[in-house]
C-alpha cells in the first residue's frame, strides 16, 4: 500500500510538471503546428529515466520505494506518450503528414537516443 501512495503523489508531482514545462517550451517555440514541449518533456523523461535506470540497476541505489516514486510516479507522469499518439494523429487528421512523420521520427529517435545518452553518462560518471 505505502507504494500505491508513492507512486500517486509522484504521478500527481510528474503530471504537474509535465503541464508547466511542455506548456513553456510550446509557448517559447513559438510554434503552432508541431508539439515542441510534448516532444522536449518527453525526451527529458527518456533521459532521467536512464539516470535513474542505471543507478537502480548497477548500483542498487533505489529502494522499491523510491523507485515507485521517481519511475512509475513522477515519469510516468511527466511524460506523455498518450498526448504523443493525440498530437501525431491530430497532425495527420489537418493533412500535415512531414509533421507527424517528424514527430514520429523525433519522439523515437531522441527518446531512445536519451535513454541510452543517460545510462552511459551515468556509467562514465559513476564508477
Amino acid at each position: 500500500m505505502d507504494r500505491i501512495f508513492f507512486v500517486g503523489i509522484g504521478g500527481a508531482i510528474g503530471s504537474v510538471a509535465r503541464y508547466l514545462i511542455s506548456g513553456w517550451v510550446q509557448t517559447v517555440s513559438g510554434s503552432v503546428s508541431f508539439p515542441f514541449g510534448t516532444l522536449f518533456v518527453n525526451v527529458i523523461g527518456c533521459f532521467v529515466i536512464g539516470v535513474l535506470s542505471y543507478l537502480a540497476d548497477a548500483h542498487s541505489l533505489l529502494s522499491p520505494e523510491l523507485r515507485a516514486l521517481l519511475v512509475i510516479g513522477v515519469l510516468g507522469g511527466f511524460t506523455t506518450f498518450s498526448s504523443f499518439g493525440n498530437e501525431t494523429m491530430a497532425l495527420a487528421r489537418d493533412g500535415e503528414m512531414a509533421y507527424a512523420f517528424a514527430n514520429i521520427a523525433a519522439s523515437l529517435i531522441l527518446g531512445l537516443g536519451a535513454v541510452y545518452v543517460g545510462r552511459m553518462l551515468m556509467g562514465a560518471v559513476w564508477r
